[in-house]
């Protein structure tokens, strides 16, 4: 699960940022585990195994239950016994019996705090014995009251959306969330990760609806009365958690990997566009099978997209379930590049899955890792092959600053057995810390060992369950090398290393001397790197290990050199401050080979006065970058109120405007063009209103605006009919700021479709236009869209902002005598409150 980041943690640092709330509100949202007691987590005890379950559901919409009929085989695990618990969350519990030949023999149960079902067997069982219990439920999951997580904002199991069809053009589905123990809210089973079956489903829906689980469709039956009942199949064992149904009105597009099944459920609108969201598919399972030496080992792969789900993604075992931001137009994609929209590297990360998390499952949740950082770490192993290093040192960057910027991150082991709360584990130490570190592994064994190591690891371990000691064994047994010293410091302890590097070149003797200095509280951390050493027009490198706090490594040399570069492969999990001159960052930029090198050398240029020479030629040679993203970085890092970088970038700028293949890039000079407010532009705002790409014509309106606020709007107008993406949000803006009541159908209509982070960037905006409103029934209908979005993402922390904006909203519309909305505003303080 679930994305390349927990990804209510992800919206939510954007969404605050946006909002400029308090430094207090800014940071991340706490977790419970920060403040109640963190106590050891033992892995779940087997008394009882599961080995087969078998489902007969159906569906009351109006009243949103499940109507489910069970027949769940077990054994004992190692000891006799005549007792069986079973998970099983805010249930109607009507019959449970022991399967005995055709008869069922009713069985004595309590049902504690409609939890957890205690049932007394008709006798003791052997470990040899297998025995079967019906068990006949209603399951109410909107009855639950349950919490979720940073990842996963709900945790009821099984979500009925828009089931009565109140909400016009929004469709009718329903889907399943397991992750973590959410299964047990819609069918008893001992929900835990080590735990694994093989299972069937019958599903009986509206014949109208298409529907989708684990494993193969074996049949599908009309049952006369306008419903259909299919039969799905999973001959496999997989654990409880991921375990899926969904229902809806999708659409099937077909596709294939070898001889295996793929395919691809959208809504009816996005069908047509099913091969650009995930037409790459087989060629991810091509070359992961390659990779890891282990082929795709289930029998179909299917994704699905549905509305309102509760997190980014999660890679039920052959039926991957995705949120609605994946899908998108052919012009929406145009927009969509791997390292800035969350799409393709959401897709790679659940697939991955596939083998690290469904094909061999962390065995407790402390060892998440095993699931998560491996899935984190695919997506820049897929960025590395598809798109080149670059673009995979660009993935993995974002992943350490996820990591650093985190508060209380560097407390937490990678591998935790003490926690509060096994939601707590679904942060950015167990993905991009995680994931770090397998990308800092693999290039300390060299990739040959380290993915003969995983698959290793997958054989020993398939259709079971795993943990950090039996990767660290497998490894080790790849590669002949001990691995005791990296999994103690960075699986089994917190932190990271603070570096501090500094040099001293002495002319005299012609020595160089590299002064390192760990910073950290507690232990020094073991650190192999390389140092390459640049002169002459050579570069020499040095393979180094600091065990220590402090080292003084020192070189004799011809001549002083151009460039020392610390840690030259960029792999260090570490905080590095790292003191050099501008000449030599310049170098660096010039002349080091890595997207880090010159990633570094345009940080420290960023930094410094516009006046600085090194710095300015830094950030003009990055306007020329091979990678967009640096591109982006440079554009934005230029300081335009100084007139001689205004005179070498503009017509920089310009040429990326016209000539840059990436649409980012052109997006993002036009807004540093903008910035100048120089009529002489308008022609090329002009023409670049013309552009197939949304980024591109939304910053080609806002440019034009900010020179005439007037045409601005008109031209807002003559863009609507097609608007999604980004110029939808710049129109929003633009209506928001100078529109009337004319406008608000528009803008009502994309602020509902628009993802948070969109609603929050645009937040400001839209509350002084709710305000200023003539008809109270817009005005009410945008208190609504702030009322839904703050009790959405209450938990992470929005809602005193919200509350504050709705009081700003409460307050305009008193000078206007709108009771009503004022009311409305009223009522929605006291939900959120």
């Amino acid at each position: 699960m679930l994305t390349n980041k927990p990804f209510a943690l992800f919206w939510t640092s954007i969404c605050l940022a946006a909002l400029s709330l308090p430094a207090a509100a800014q940071t991340q949202p706490p977790v419970a585990e920060s403040s109640a007691l963190k106590i050891y987590r033992a892995t779940a005890a087997k008394i009882n195994d599961l080995v087969h379950t078998k489902l007969d559901v159906s569906f009351d919409y109006k009243k949103r239950y499940l109507y489910g009929k069970e027949w769940v085989t077990l054994k004992p695990h190692m000891y006799p016994t005549d007792t069986l618990r079973l998970d099983a969350k805010g249930m109607d519990i009507k019959t449970i019996a022991i399967v005995n030949g055709t008869k069922n023999i009713p069985l004595k149960f309590t049902y504690q705090d409609s939890l957890s079902l205690n049932i007394h067997l008709d006798r003791v069982y052997q470990n040899n014995e297998k025995y079967t219990v019906y068990i006949a439920y209603t399951a109410k999951p909107d009855d639950l009251k349950v919490k979720g997580s940073a990842a996963i904002n709900d945790a009821k199991g099984l979500y009925f959306i828009n089931p009565d069809s109140t909400v016009k053009d929004k469709p009718v589905q329903i889907w399943t969330q397991g992750e973590t123990e959410s299964s047990s809210a819609w069918f008893p089973t001992i929900d835990k990760p080590n735990q694994k079956t093989t299972d069937e489903i019958y599903m009986t829906v509206p014949a109208k609806y298409t529907t989708l689980s684990n494993g193969k469709l074996v049949s599908q039956k009309s049952n006369g009365n306008g419903t259909r009942t299919d039969y799905w199949k999973m001959d496999l064992p997989h654990s409880p958690y991921l375990f899926m149904m969904a229902v809806g009105n999708f659409k099937i597009y077909k596709d294939k990997w070898r001889d295996k099944e793929v395919n691809y459920y959208l809504e009816p609108k996005y069908a047509p566009y099913a091969k650009t969201i995930f037409g790459y598919t087989p060629e991810v399972m091509e070359f992961y099978s390659k990779t890891l030496g282990v082929d795709y080992p289930w029998n179909k792969y299917a994704q699905i997209v549905v509305r309102d789900y509760v997190s980014g993604a999660m890679e039920n075992t052959t039926a991957t379930l995705h949120g609605d931001y994946v899908q998108g137009t052919a012009r929406e994609f145009q927009d969509r590049y791997y390292n800035i929209s969350q799409g393709e590297s959401t897709v790679v990360h659940e697939l991955f899955h596939q083998w690290f998390g469904d094909y061999v499952t962390a065995e407790s949740w402390s060892n998440l890792t095993v699931n998560e950082s491996f899935a984190d770490f695919s997506e820049t192993l897929w960025a590395e092959h598809k798109y080149g290093k670059d673009e995979g040192d660009a993935h993995i960057n974002s992943d350490r600053k996820a990591y650093f910027n985190s508060a209380d991150a560097s407390s937490k082991d990678l591998v935790r057995f003490h926690y509060n709360d096994k939601e707590d584990m679904f942060d950015v130490v167990t993905y991009q810390k995680g994931g770090s570190i397998l990308y800092m592994l693999r290039n300390f064994l060299g990739n040959d060992a380290f993915y003969k190591g995983l698959n290793i690891y997958l054989k020993n371990n398939a259709f079971k369950n795993g943990e950090a000691q039996q990767l660290r064994l497998a490894l080790e047994e790849a590669s002949g090398k001990d691995l005791n010293w990296f999994f103690n410091q960075w699986y089994y302890n917190a932190g990271h290393p603070e570096l501090n590097i500094t040099y001293n070149w002495d002319a005299a003797t012609k020595t160089q001397s590299i002064y390192l200095q760990q910073n950290q509280a507690g232990n020094a951390f073991v650190l192999p790197m390389a140092i390459d050493i640049y002169s002459g027009g050579k570069k020499e490198r040095h393979m180094v290990w600091m065990r220590d706090k402090t080292d003084t490594l020192t070189f004799k040399l011809a001549a002083k050199p151009d460039l020392v570069n610390v840690d030259g492969d960029k792999m260090l999990l570490a905080k590095k401050t790292d003191v050099k001159m501008g000449a030599e960052f310049l170098f660096q930029y010039n002349n080091a080979p890595l997207y880090l090198d010159r990633a570094e050398a345009l940080t420290w240029a960023t930094a410094q006065r516009s006046d600085n020479t090194e710095a300015r030629k830094i950030i003009l040679a990055a306007l020329k970058d091979k990678y967009y993203g640096i591109r982006m970085d440079a554009i934005r890092a230029l300081k335009l109120n100084n007139d001689d970088v205004r005179n070498a970038a503009q017509p920089v700028l310009i040429n990326l405007v016209q000539t840059d293949k990436n649409n980012l890039v052109k997006a993002a000079a036009i807004n540093a063009l903008a910035g100048l407010k120089a009529s002489g532009n308008t022609t090329l705002f002009k023409q670049a209103l013309n552009s197939q790409s949304y980024a591109v014509q939304a910053s080609a309106l806002n440019a034009l605006n900010q020179l005439d606020p007037a045409s601005g709007l008109a031209l807002a107008k003559s863009l609507e009919k097609d608007s999604d993406g980004q110029l939808a949000q710049s129109i929003l803006n633009i209506y928001a700021t100078s529109g009337g009541d004319a406008e608000w159908p528009y803008v009502n209509r994309k602020f509902d479709e628009a993802d948070v982070q969109a609603k929050f960037s645009v937040m400001r905006s839209y509350v002084a236009y709710v305000g200023r409103l003539q008809k109270s029934e817009y005005a009410q209908q945008g208190i609504e869209q702030i009322k839904t979005v703050g009790t959405r993402y209450k938990q992470y922390g929005v809602a005193p902002a919200l509350v504050n904006f709705l009081q700003t909203i409460k307050d305009q519309r008193a000078k206007l005598n709108d009771t009503a909305s004022v009311n409305a505003a009223d009522n929605a303080i006291k939900q959120m409150q």
